[in-house]
């Protein structure tokens, strides 16, 4: 049996963990409630590059023996930026979290910001946006988000723009850095062989904050009306989304609209998969996916084809949308997608990596910790009309946005 235990502690810090007795390592992650949506247009990426630089070294460790101390105790570092959050996490074994836990601690409290360190930064996040340019696989998730969020923060690019990273100034990254990670909450979230004792012991003796900003208030997301989108790029297929604003973390369809995701486009069985793919044989890639926010989710189907059968696989897709909205759903399928959701988040916590991001979300997003068995038994409880419901809301045609990245010589249809 796994425990799970949480404590506050003085500086606005949490701490949650998951003891996980029969495993020999650990899972550690310093959470910030802060990410893109809460940056100016002109500070865009300011966060992505912030943690960037957490890793440039600090006041006690070069960057080189950040790397050194951690890798020769058989673990790693990382880190990743969301439009909500950033993460800065260690992997490594059991015996060796308090040094772990010394270095990261370090990192987030005592960086350098060397304006030098800055420049050469500034030099890769900069090949980073130009990789994520010439890769329209994931460039038109960015660029779908941008659609269909307008003028509003979230549709901001998580890395920033060529513009606004070359701009970064050390005096710039310490004035957000201060405000933003210094004195907001911090959340501590472990999963492994740990105790809860150990965990706040070691919070107490190396973190130093004062933690004293009260959390943001969002700017809650307004949705816009429904618009068509085509960039050219130099490519030899076309890649499309077709999707809209949904569900957020504050919306208890959120799940059911989890679900009908699995129905029309996660997995092999899928609906989507099997008409556009096997049946029809115009798409190597069709599937759906839901990046959710606190007020909002991007929901949406994404698929590349060639050139002659945009149309057609545009048309199957909605075709597949109108039956779900206007044929009973069989009870074996209904069984099927459920179980399949179930396996997915089951299976997904095999990983501890994944149970301490999961238990960092919910304490983040639900000031609690969800127990697996909650969401499973939710997902049981889930009815057809319930889908029904939400498929009606989110697959009106009229509500859909469409993005498409096409070759440069190639036109295409707005529709």
């Amino acid at each position: 049996m796994t425990q799970v235990q949480i404590t506050k502690l003085p500086g606005n810090i949490t701490v949650i963990t998951e003891n996980i007795p029969y495993v020999r390592s650990f899972s550690l992650g310093f959470w910030f409630a802060t990410g893109t949506r809460d940056e100016t247009p002109e500070m865009n990426g300011i966060s992505h590059f912030i943690e960037h630089m957490l890793f440039k070294g600090t006041e006690h460790y070069t960057s080189k023996k950040i790397s050194d101390i951690v890798e020769s105790s058989g673990g790693y570092l990382n880190a990743f930026t969301t439009k909500e959050n950033i993460s800065v996490y260690g992997r490594g074994l059991t015996e060796n979290l308090g040094r772990t836990f010394q270095v990261m601690a370090d990192m987030v409290q005592f960086p350098r910001f060397k304006e030098s360190d800055i420049r050469k930064e500034a030099g890769v996040v900069l090949d980073e946006i130009r990789d994520l340019e010439d890769n329209p696989e994931e460039l038109i998730f960015d660029k779908f988000e941008e659609l269909i969020y307008g003028q509003h923060s979230l549709s901001h690019p998580i890395l920033g723009s060529e513009a606004t990273v070359s701009a970064f100034t050390a005096e710039a990254v310490r004035g957000y850095y201060q405000k933003n990670f210094l004195e907001s909450e911090l959340l501590i979230s472990v999963s492994g062989n740990v105790h809860h004792d150990q965990i706040c012991d070691l919070a107490v003796k190396y973190l130093n904050r004062s933690g004293f900003q009260p959390k943001k208030k969002l700017e809650l997301f307004k949705p816009i009306q429904a618009k068509v989108q085509n960039i050219e790029k130099n490519t030899n297929q076309i890649y499309c989304i077709l999707g809209a604003p949904s569900y957020g973390f504050d919306s208890e369809k959120r799940i059911v609209l989890n679900l009908l995701s699995y129905l029309l486009g996660d997995g092999t069985s899928s609906r989507l998969f099997q008409a556009v793919r096997e049946k029809m044989g115009i798409a190597y890639q069709i599937s759906t996916f839901m990046n959710t926010y606190y007020d909002t989710s991007c929901f949406g189907v994404f698929f590349s084809t060639g050139a002659k059968n945009l149309e057609r696989a545009k048309e199957k897709i909605y075709k597949e949308f109108e039956k779900v909205v206007n044929e009973p759903l069989p009870a074996k399928e209904l069984k099927r997608i459920k179980e399949y959701m179930k396996g997915t988040i089951l299976l997904g916590l095999e990983n501890i990596t994944n149970r301490q991001i999961g238990q960092a979300t919910s304490m983040l997003y639900f000031n609690r910790v969800i127990p697996i068995d909650e969401t499973v038994e939710r997902i049981a409880l889930i009815t057809e009309a319930e889908l029904l419901e939400v498929a009606r809301e989110i697959l009106n045609p009229e509500k859909l946005f469409s993005l498409t990245i096409t070759p440069a010589r190639v036109k295409t249809l707005a529709a």
